[in-house]
């Protein structure tokens, strides 16, 4: 288990590969299609919001307002990530990401933009959105709430141990693609 703490330098994402299980320290920013969307098409950040260096989850968690006013994240899971796909290079690349945490992988486009600005993908479980909001220590903030609605609004979360695994690597290797490849290769034999 190799440890990641923020700030996610370039140095430190090149260092990783395909299949290295990480542990997540430091300020993430949930980011859905909608936020992606809005980035892609101009949109600026809010004030507060520095994704340089940073990691972008792709994450709708459930948060509940405590009485004193603090926010409690109940569950962080993951969402899919292709969807994501028309967007993430260019965000990659505009907004000095370092990763990108989601789940079922990402395209060609997310790839060439990992491997040219030092960023990776990393696959959180789905299914635990329970376990996973334990990983969140804090909420920071929440940003474009009113815009976009709860699910879809940049979260700033402080997460300790958060657990992934690096499925896409910026040396250009892709857990995905060697998957699919070894199954479109099983299913020929069958055929």
């Amino acid at each position: 288990m190799k440890i990641l703490q923020a700030p996610f330098t370039e140095e430190m994402m090149r260092s990783l590969r395909v299949g290295d299980e990480v542990a997540i320290n430091g300020i993430v920013f949930t980011g859905r299609d909608a936020v992606h969307k809005y980035l892609h098409e101009g949109g600026e950040l809010p004030p507060g919001v520095n994704l340089r260096d940073g990691i972008i989850y792709h994450c709708g968690p459930v948060v509940m307002q405590e009485p004193n006013g603090e926010w409690k994240v109940t569950a962080a899971g993951p969402t899919t990530s292709i969807r994501e796909e028309p967007y993430q290079g260019q965000i990659i690349r505009d907004f000095g990401v370092r990763g990108v945490i989601g789940k079922g992988g990402m395209g060609d486009r997310t790839l060439a933009a990992c491997a040219a600005h030092g960023c990776v993908y990393l696959h959180a479980i789905g299914g635990a959105a329970q376990v996973l909001a334990e990983c969140v220590k804090k909420v920071r903030n929440v940003y474009l709430k009113e815009k976009f609605g709860s699910p879809e609004a940049i979260w700033e979360l402080e997460v300790e141990n958060f657990p992934a695994v690096v499925t896409m690597d910026s040396h250009g290797g892709s857990l995905h693609q060697e998957v699919l490849k070894h199954s479109q290769a099983a299913l020929a034999e069958r055929v």
